[in-house]
């Protein structure tokens, strides 16, 4: 007791000089979404910039659509080596160094592309910048919302987890955006690539100095820091009822291990796929699949694909997409506290499976048809898109959380580079029509697994849902 209250002493100490702190709570959390916002703008940011840019690219560096499709995919598949990793590493190590650590990563990253050397060499430069971003964006998976996930109210959760996709979304239409005023200014594609540097350097900055999470604490038996966190940081009545139900559990769990001389389980890869949370690896990381994967293929490569239909491109293509889906997500965060999970999931991926299979049946539908489903399926799909980041932060237990979002989006971000690599060679090689038939089957897939799998989690601590759904 005596350790606890000096731990409490010591943190709660600044408070007292910082006036109300209710007000002081309210502006950490204030200040956590802000950086998880920034850094979910930034993954559609870097994601959806390449459009503009990719006709200077290949003017410049003279190179087939193979490689601007390489260059498209290499945050993908960076996604996909960092997300499990930092995962692995934020469950280890704690997700407050891990979240300074993964955004310096993505700063230099971005930083380098202003300095890539022209030559034979130059598409190979740009493949591995653009891969370390990725890995840093796929640690800002497993990292972020885990730890916004720990701190935020069971009636909130939902909501504020979402909020950082509608950024991605935001951040997708912005670079779009950006990078066409940029090549119409007679910017070079480096400069347009590399306009992420500077909100990467803000981000970096105010990252430090923002605590540990408390449900990480408790993993590792550090009881009384939690708890002191708790205190200061804290303000929802629910989350501190939560936090201390964890404590309470972590504490009879030590004193069983203490009387059996047993070890107390510690996270590992393993238990992603044992009797307890196979169900969560499996829903979390196949919906997540289905979900991006034909989203990535059509939104990255929306110029092309609407002139295929005979279609304007453009500012139709690029910002008509990503501004129906940020309308979809928003219209998800609205309602996902008030109405569940389940029923914004599962409904919505049969809608958009049936959509793209008409568009690639009937291919010889009036152009305004098809711009109109397209734009539906935006809505539709970022409609349930936005639950993928909300579903594993709530299934799996702390000592896993991070490697089981990293896993997940690992799985997700092969899809993802599956269809933005894969796409542009579709359409020359076999049409856009079996091209959006083969898109509908992958929603299909996603359709009959959330059908199947997909829970309902509203209103439910952390501890709740992921005890819940593991038996």
């Amino acid at each position: 007791m005596k350790d606890l209250q000096n731990v409490r002493n010591s943190i709660n100490a600044p408070i007292r000089s910082q006036g109300s702190t209710s007000q002081f709570k309210r502006r950490f959390m204030k200040r956590l979404l802000a950086v998880l916002i920034g850094g979910m703008f930034l993954d559609g940011y870097i994601l959806g910039i390449l459009g503009p840019a990719t006709g200077l690219i290949r003017e410049d560096l003279l190179i087939e659509d193979v490689w601007i499709g390489l260059i498209a995919a290499a945050p993908l598949f960076g996604i996909f080596i960092g997300a499990p990793l930092a995962g692995w590493a934020t469950d280890k190590f704690g997700r407050k160094p891990m979240f300074i650590i993964d955004m310096g990563l993505f700063l230099l990253a971005s930083a380098a592309q202003f300095f890539v050397t022209s030559g034979e060499s130059a598409v190979l430069q740009l493949v591995i910048i653009r891969l370390l971003m990725g890995v840093a964006i796929g640690g800002e998976y497993s990292i972020g919302w885990p730890l916004l996930s720990e701190f935020s109210p069971p009636k909130l959760r939902g909501r504020l987890l979402g909020v950082t996709m509608v950024a991605w979304y935001i951040g997708f239409m912005c670079a779009f955006i950006v990078g066409t005023v940029l090549h119409d200014l007679g910017a070079s594609w480096k400069l347009i690539l590399g306009s992420s540097t500077l909100l990467a350097l803000i981000l970096f900055l105010a990252r430090i100095g923002l605590p540990e999470s408390p449900s990480w604490l408790i993993t590792k038996g550090r009881q009384a820091e939690a708890e002191a966190i708790m205190q200061r940081y804290v303000e929802s009545p629910d989350m501190v009822q939560s936090i201390t139900a964890e404590i309470d559990l972590r504490r009879l769990q030590e004193a069983e291990a203490t009387r059996t001389d047993t070890a107390l389980p510690q996270g590992s890869f393993s238990m992603l796929f044992s009797r307890q949370y196979w169900k969560s690896t499996l829903f979390t990381s196949g919906f997540w699949f289905c979900a991006v994967t034909p989203y990535f293929a059509i939104a990255t490569f929306a110029d092309d694909v609407l002139k295929q239909y005979g279609l304007a491109g453009g500012w139709t293509g690029g910002v008509g997409l990503s501004a129906l889906a940020t309308a979809g997500v928003i219209t998800s965060i609205l309602l996902i506290d008030k109405l569940g999970r389940r029923i914004l999931t599962v409904p919505g991926q049969w809608i958009c499976a049936v959509m793209l299979l008409v568009i690639g049946v009937w291919t010889q539908a009036p152009s305004v048809v098809v711009l109109a489903l397209f734009l539906a399926f935006s809505f539709f799909n970022a409609s349930y898109s936005m639950l993928v980041q909300v579903y594993p932060a709530e299934l799996f237990p702390s000592q896993i959380r991070g490697l089981g979002m990293g896993f997940a989006a690992a799985i997700s971000r092969v899809g993802a580079a599956l269809g933005t690599f894969a796409l542009p060679w579709a359409i020359s090689h076999i049409g856009m029509g079996p091209s959006m038939i083969a898109a509908a089957l992958i929603a299909f897939a996603g359709a009959i697994l959330s059908q199947w799998l997909a829970p309902e989690t509203k209103g439910k601590s952390l501890a709740e849902t992921a005890a819940t759904y593991s038996h």
